[in-house]
This record gives structure tokens, sequence and C-alpha cells, in this order.
């Protein structure tokens, strides 16, 4: 991979409370880096990154996606 190369990335916001949810959902957002309210992350791109963000979608707001 060339240095040249920009990586994608997304920022998400936890805007739910993970309480009473199913099992799972709290892991997600303990892997995304989202344990508390309002937390923001960017993150990379990536496949597995989605798949995380579908998961929780309904807990988390994808705030933009930008170049990085």
């Amino acid at each position: 991979m060339a240095e040249t190369e920009t990586k994608k990335t997304v920022t998400v916001t936890q805007i739910n409370s993970a309480l009473g949810r199913k099992p799972g959902q709290k892991e997600t957002l303990i892997g995304l880096g989202l344990n508390k309210m309002h937390r923001t992350r960017t993150l990379e791109d990536t496949p597995s990154v989605r798949g995380m963000i579908r998961k929780v979608a309904h807990l988390i707001k994808v705030e933009g996606e930008a170049n990085g």
C-alpha cells in the first residue's frame, strides 16, 4: 500500500444507552469504542466496522464520512 493512499474513515457517536438491549449489542459498542453516551470515535471504514455499525445502528449516529 502506498503512503500517499488515503484511508477512508467514518465518525460515529453513541446517542442511546445499551441498557436493556439484546446480548452482544453492548459488546459491539465497546468494540467501536462507544461505551458511554455522546462519546464520538473516528474509525477506519472497513467491512467489519460497517457490520458493527449496522448491528447497533439504532444506538448510534453516523455523523459523516471523510477521507483521512
